[in-house]
C-alpha cells in the first residue's frame, strides 16, 4: 500500500510525496497557528471583561461607548499579536541550528532529515531519545521501549515488538505500532512510517494529548491580579450604582456610568505591555546565547529562587575520562578495560560520552570478535549488556551503574569491594561496574542478567568546570539557591559539592525518597541541597514538592530521564546538544551548557519582570484614583462628572505613555533578588497613591465649582 521497501524511498519519490501532503499540511498548520496566536490575545480575564462591557454598551444602544471599548481591545490584541508573532518568527530562525532530526533510509543509505520532512513510506531508524516522527509499523526491534503517555496515559515505558495486532485493538494494545507524540526510552528499532501530521492518532486527538502543562508562578500571578482587580471593581461599582439609584439618577445612565468606572479601573494595555516587554526580553536573551521558546518563562526566570541542576556537564565539564581499570581487590587489571571496551564498541543503543571515552582511550584488536546480540541501556536497569563471540566462546558482558551490576553478580565480589568503592568515591571519582558470564545461545534478554561474575571497576574522572564556584557564588548573591539532583553515587556527588561550596551536610538518596510520602517529601526538600541516586520520577517529585512550598523552580537537564522534571518545573531549561524530546520539553534552550549564561538570563528576566511591575503600579493606582474621584464627585454633583465615553477615552490616552515603562532602566536593587508577586503591596500602593491622586482631583473640582464659577 505504501509502495516502499526495506531499502527505503528514493530521494525523488520522497520529495514528490512531501510536495503532495507534508508541505500543504505544514502551511495549514502554520496558518492555524497564526489564527490561534491572534485569538489567544483575547482570552485574558481582563480582556473578557472589556468585551462584556462592549456588549452591554451595544445592547443599551451606546454605539460610541461600545466602539471605543472594542477599539481598545482590538488595538491591544493587534499589538500583542505582532509582538508575539515577531518573537515566534525569531525563535524559528534561531532554532534552525537545533532542529529536531529523524533518521531514515533514503536511496538505500541511512540519512538525517528534519522531522517535518518525513513522509509515509519512509523507513525510520530509531534509538533512545528519538521522537517518533509519525504513526509507524515496526519492522525490526530489540528491547524497544517507548513512552506513549501523551496518548494512552501510561506513565511507564511500554515494550514494542514487530508482529500483528487485532484490528479492534485499543491504542495501548497495539504492541506493533508506534505513535507520533511518543518517544523512545531504550532499545533500537526500524519502522515504516504509515501516517504523518493530522492523519496520525496524535493529530486526531490533539485536544487531549497529554497532561496539561502546569501553570507557572508568573501565570498564576497574572490570574491572581485579574481576580484582585475584579473584586475591587465589583465592590466599587456596586456601591456607586446603589448610591446613584438612591439619589434618583436615571437607571440606564447610572448603569452606563458604573460600567465605565469598572472598565476604567482595568489596565487595558497590560496584555500588550506584557507582549512587548517579554518579546524585548527574548531578543536580549538571544544575545546571551539563550533561545526562549515560551515568552512567559522570561518573567518566571526573573522570579526564580531555586535552580535544580544535574552534576555531570553542569557543575563538571561532562568530559568523562577513564582514570583506571581495577579488579575487585583494587589492583590494575587490563581485562576489565578490555571487556568494557567490547561492551562500549559493540553497543548501538543510547549514544553517551562514557562509551565514547572508553572507545577513544583503548586500542584493542577486534578482528576475531563478533557481536551476536545486545540488551540496550535503559534508566530503570541502569546497565547495558552485549553478547559477543570469539571462535566457539560466547560471552555476555554487562557494564553499568555499580549498584545495578553488583545486584546481578553472584561471584567475584571480594571482601574489600565496599572499602574500595568508598575510597575512590570520596576522592570524587565515579565508578562503573563490569561483569560477565559464558552464554550458550546466540541471543540474550533481560532474564539472562543474573549469576554474573563481577570482574572489576572502571574509574572515571569528570573535572569541574572552570570558575563554576565563582558563578555559583554570584547566583547565591542574586538569591538563587542551587540544588543538585543527580543519579550519581552519594560519595561522588558530595565530593563535587564540597569543592564548589554547596551544602551537602544533609542529603536524600533515591532510596530515602522512595520510603517517604508526598507530604513528608514536601517537608524534607526545603533543607536539602543534594539529592543523589535519583530516578526520573523522583526528580519530578522533588520539583513538585519545592513548588508546593511556594518556590519558583527552574530545572536544567539534558537527559531523557529529565523530561518529567522539565515538564513539572516553572522553567524547564535544556541545551542545544540534548536529545530531541528533551529540547522539545524545555521552555528555554541554552546554546552553551554554562551556568554563567543562565546567570545573565536571570538578570534579563528580572529586568523584564521589574518593568512590568512598574506599569502595574502606575496603571492601577492612577486608574483607581481617577475612578474614585469620578465616583465621589458623582455623589455630590447634580450631574455625572464625565460621560462614560469620556471616561473610557481618557483611560486609553493615559495608558499609552505608560507603555514607555517597558524600556525603562532598572535600578540595581530591584534585580538584587528574585522578584515576586506581592499583592498586599500592590493593593497598598494602589490605594495610597490613588487616594493622593483623588485628593488633588477633589481640590481641582472644588476650585472649578466654588471659585471659577463665581
Amino acid at each position: 500500500m505504501l509502495e516502499s521497501s526495506f531499502e527505503g524511498l528514493t530521494e525523488h519519490e520522497a520529495k514528490k510525496r512531501f510536495k503532495e501532503c507534508s508541505r500543504r499540511e505544514g502551511k495549514a498548520r502554520k496558518k492555524a497557528g497564526r489564527f490561534y496566536l491572534f485569538f489567544s490575545q483575547f482570552k485574558s480575564p481582563l480582556v473578557l471583561l472589556l468585551l462584556l462591557a462592549a456588549v452591554l454598551s451595544f445592547c443599551l444602544q451606546e454605539v460610541i461607548n461600545g466602539s471605543i471599548i472594542l477599539g481598545m481591545v482590538a488595538l491591544s490584541g493587534i499589538l500583542g499579536f505582532y509582538q508575539e508573532k515577531g518573537a515566534s518568527d525569531a525563535f524559528e530562525s534561531l532554532t534552525e541550528t537545533i532542529a529536531v532530526k529523524a533518521r531514515v533510509i533514503r536511496d538505500k543509505i541511512e540519512t538525517e532529515i528534519p522531522r517535518e520532512q518525513v513522509v509515509p513510506g519512509d523507513i525510520a531508524i530509531l534509538g533512545a531519545g528519538d521522537i517518533i516522527p509519525g504513526d509507524c509499523l515496526l519492522l525490526k526491534s530489540k528491547d524497544f521501549f517507548v513512552n506513549q503517555s501523551a496518548l494512552t496515559g501510561e506513565t511507564l515505558g511500554v515494550e514494542k515488538k514487530e508482529g500483528t495486532a487485532s484490528q479492534d485493538a485499543s491504542l495501548s494494545e497495539r504492541s506493533n505500532t508506534l505513535f507520533m507524540g511518543s518517544y523512545v526510552l531504550s532499545g533500537s528499532a526500524e519502522a515504516v512510517v504509515v501516517l504523518t501530521g493530522k492523519a496520525t492518532e496524535f493529530g486526531k486527538m490533539s485536544h487531549s494529548l497529554s497532561e496539561p502543562t502546569p501553570a507557572t508562578g508568573f501565570e498564576m500571578g497574572v490570574g491572581h491580579l485579574a481576580y484582585f482587580l475584579l473584586r475591587v471593581m465589583l465592590v466599587l461599582t456596586l456601591f456607586i450604582f446603589l448610591c446613584n439609584m438612591c439619589l434618583g439618577r436615571p437607571l440606564w445612565d447610572s448603569f452606563l456610568f458604573t460600567v465605565a468606572l469598572s472598565v476604567g479601573l482595568t489596565p487595558q494595555l497590560l496584555p500588550t505591555l506584557l507582549a512587548v516587554n517579554l518579546s524585548r526580553g527574548a531578543k536580549k536573551m538571544a544575545g546571551c546565547k539563550m533561545i526562549v521558546k515560551k515568552l512567559v518563562s522570561i518573567a518566571d526566570l526573573g522570579g526564580m529562587d531555586i535552580l535544580c541542576v544535574d552534576k555531570t556537564g553542569t557543575l563538571t565539564k561532562g568530559e568523562v575520562a577513564v582514570h583506571a581499570a581495577i579488579d575487585s581487590k583494587g589492583k590494575q587489571n587490563d581485562l576489565v578495560l578490555f571487556y568494557a571496551f567490547l561492551n562500549a564498541h559493540f553497543q548501538t543503543g543510547y549514544a553517551n560520552p562514557i562509551d565514547h571515552s572508553i572507545v577513544q582511550c583503548s586500542n584493542f584488536p577486534l578482528s576475531s570478535w563478533e557481536k551476536l546480540d545486545e540488551i540496550p541501556y535503559d534508566f530503570s536497569r541502569r546497565r547495558l549488556s552485549v553478547l559477543v563471540s570469539q571462535g566457539n566462546q560466547r560471552l555476555m558482558i554487562c557494564k553499568g551503574a555499580l549498584s545495578s551490576i553488583l545486584e546481578i553478580c553472584s561471584k567475584g565480589i571480594g571482601e574489600d569491594t565496599q572499602k574500595i568503592i568508598k575510597e575512590w568515591a570520596e576522592q570524587g571519582y565515579r565508578l562503573l561496574g563490569v561483569a560477565y558470564r559464558s552464554h550458550d545461545r546466540k541471543e540474550i534478554n533481560k532474564d539472562d542478567e543474573h549469576n554474573l561474575i563481577f570482574l572489576g571497576f572502571l574509574v572515571l574522572h569528570d573535572p569541574l568546570k572552570e570558575n563554576i564556584g565563582a558563578t555559583l557564588s554570584s547566583m547565591k548573591e542574586q538569591g538563587v539557591v542551587i540544588k543538585v539532583i543527580t543519579g550519581d553515587h552519594s560519595l561522588v556527588a558530595q565530593n563535587v559539592c564540597r569543592q564548589i561550596g554547596i551544602n551537602c551536610s544533609f542529603l536524600l538518596t533515591g532510596k530515602d525518597l522512595f520510603e517517604l510520602t508526598d507530604e513528608e517529601i514536601v517537608k524534607k526538600v526545603k533543607g536539602v541541597d543534594l539529592f543523589t541516586e535519583m530516578g526520573p520520577e523522583q526528580k519530578k517529585q522533588i520539583i513538585k514538592a519545592l513548588r508546593a512550598l511556594g518556590y519558583v523552580v527552574g530545572f536544567l537537564g539534558d537527559g531523557i530521564n529529565d523530561v518529567s522534571a522539565l515538564h513539572a518545573a516553572d522553567i524547564g531549561i535544556s541545551v542545544d546538544t540534548a536529545s530531541d524530546v528533551v529540547r522539545e520539553s524545555a521552555d528555554i534552550v541554552l546554546l552553551e551548557k554554562d551556568l554563567s549564561v543562565l546567570h545573565q538570563g536571570i538578570t534579563e528576566g528580572r529586568k523584564t519582570f521589574a518593568n512590568m511591575l512598574k506599569y502595574i503600579f502606575v496603571a492601577t493606582s492612577a486608574n483607581f484614583g481617577n475612578m474614585f474621584s469620578m465616583a465621589a464627585a458623582s455623589l455630590f454633583l447634580p450631574f455625572f462628572p464625565l460621560l462614560p465615553k469620556q471616561i473610557l477615552l481618557v483611560n486609553l490616552l493615559t495608558d499609552f505613555p505608560e507603555m514607555a515603562l517597558s524600556t525603562d532602566t532598572v535600578d540595581a536593587e530591584m534585580i538584587a533578588k528574585p522578584l515576586k508577586w506581592d499583592f498586599a503591596f500592590i493593593r497598598r500602593f494602589m490605594v495610597f497613591f490613588g487616594l493622593i491622586s483623588s485628593f488633588f482631583d477633589c481640590l481641582t473640582f472644588g476650585f472649578l465649582i466654588d471659585i471659577l464659577r463665581n
